[in-house]
């Protein structure tokens, strides 16, 4: 496995590997494939578009009124519309048309957008050059191990377990 995979690899917190997060993840991305992985401009909220997720996340499933009600400034119903479209075409919201009203509902968990967030992070810190890579890689080892031994121990042991995972699906 090369440094990114290993990386990757330590960035993943357990609970992603259960079924439920994992198909999440997996239909974000797919929702936003063009050459095999999320552009970061479509990673990218802007400010009232991080608002509104963070409402959606704490409520839970609203419409566009209800979502209005929560926003600590007024705004206009169709600017909030407007973004909750945006924020649906984008892959992060689900919605359904129950009369005349749309009700959205987030297709990500708050933990699940930061996961996307890092690793498009590290993905885009680690595209570069062989040397940036290095340093990147050296420096979180670096960085892990003056915090906390166990978890130094903890990424060794999903690189370890990754390895296994690998080499079975690489073996007919």
């Amino acid at each position: 496995m090369d440094a990114a995979g290993w990386l990757l690899v330590a960035c993943l917190p357990p609970a992603l590997g259960s079924p439920r997060q994992g198909g999440a993840m997996i239909r974000l991305f797919r929702a936003h494939i063009g050459n095999g992985a999320p552009s970061p401009r479509q990673l990218i909220l802007g400010a009232l578009e991080r608002d509104l997720m963070r409402i959606l996340w704490a409520s839970g499933e609203s419409s566009v009124r209800e979502v209005s009600l929560h926003l600590s400034r007024p705004l206009a119903y169709t600017t909030v519309m407007t973004t909750l479209e945006r924020l649906f075409k984008k892959g992060l919201l689900d919605r359904r048309k129950s009369g005349r009203a749309f009700f959205y509902t987030p297709r990500v968990s708050l933990q699940e957008w930061e996961q996307l967030r890092a690793g498009d992070l590290v993905a885009n810190l680690l595209s570069g050059c062989g040397p940036s890579r290095d340093l990147l890689i050296s420096c979180l080892v670096d960085a892990v191990g003056q915090e906390d031994h166990r978890l130094l121990e903890d990424l060794e042991r999903k690189i370890r377990q990754k390895r296994r995972e690998l080499s079975r699906r690489s073996k007919p």
